[in-house]
């Protein structure tokens, strides 16, 4: 993690809110304190100008800039009610796009909002896909995860190949309880030639995907060096995605279905229907 995004999560990050149905919100005078403005009336413009930008990308502005009231202390310890609204993310996006750009802190809101709405899109569009087509996502991101998880590795002191074999099977083993690929390959039924990642359902996907970031980041937060430290690591951190998995009541990765249809069949099929596609355009 960069030493911006270090910045973001600590500044933006430490006002969220979480409403009752799991949504995150923020304050507008939290974000007015953050984005350094001192008085109420001058970011109050800044909001109006945020609502117009709503109302013009056909939004309902009522849905991100919710009116509310609150009790405040005065310094003479009197209390006196204030307006505020509860904003939701993509609100707190028009706002810092909004605001004054000469002001360093609003540029980088700029970032991180911009950054957060793309995920939640990102995820929105993930729910709505089909088994499949999740599979496909979360394997792909693993391959990338995976790549940097390598790096990270090597920068620990794992270097060659039958190191690297090692250190993936301790992550595994915390993860699974004990079983390490080959056991994991077994318990699938897999041919040799066959990768137990492409024989995942996204739940189990997701899982390892989990596992993997969290090291990746974990190595690299803490400088963690050796080999021996390195799968230390790996190990502990799959440990707590399982115990993690077993405190939301899930089923545990090694008892989860083997799905039918690999990754590869499933891109050969996306292939196929992509040619059928243009096809018949």
């Amino acid at each position: 993690m960069s030493e911006i995004d270090k910045y973001n999560e600590r500044i933006f990050e430490q006002y969220r809110n979480v409403n009752e149905y799991g949504e995150d919100f923020w304050y507008a005078r939290d974000l007015q304190h953050v984005l350094h403005y001192e008085q109420w009336r001058n970011f109050l413009k800044v909001i109006v100008k945020a609502q117009d930008a709503c109302k013009n990308s056909n939004q309902l502005v009522s849905d991100h800039f919710a009116d509310v009231s609150k009790m405040v202390e005065l310094g003479s310890g009197a209390m006196r009610r204030i307006d505020d609204f509860e904003l939701s993310r993509y609100a707190c996006y028009l706002i810092v796009q909004n605001a004054d750009p000469k002001k360093e802190v609003v540029a980088l809101g700029q970032t991180y909002f911009a950054v957060q709405t793309r995920k939640q899109e990102l995820q929105e569009q993930f729910e709505s896909l089909d088994e499949d087509k999740k599979r496909l996502a979360i394997r792909n991101e693993l391959k990338e995860h995976n790549k940097s998880l390598a790096e990270a590795a090597q920068s620990a002191g794992v270097t060659t190949p039958q190191e690297y074999a090692i250190f993936q099977n301790h992550g595994y083993k915390g993860l699974y309880g004990g079983l390490g690929a080959k056991e994991i390959h077994q318990r699938k039924g897999l041919k040799k030639s066959q990768q137990i990642l492409d024989h995942m359902g996204s739940t189990e996907l997701a899982a390892n995907l989990f596992r993997a970031t969290q090291t990746d980041e974990k190595l690299r937060r803490e400088n963690i060096q050796g080999i021996l430290n390195a799968n230390r690591t790996h190990f502990e951190v799959g440990a707590k995605v399982r115990q993690t998995i077993q405190e939301l009541g899930g089923t545990m990765p090694e008892d989860l279905p083997t799905p039918e249809k690999s990754i590869k069949q499933i891109e050969k099929l996306e292939q196929k229907n992509q040619l059928n596609g243009n096809a018949n355009k």
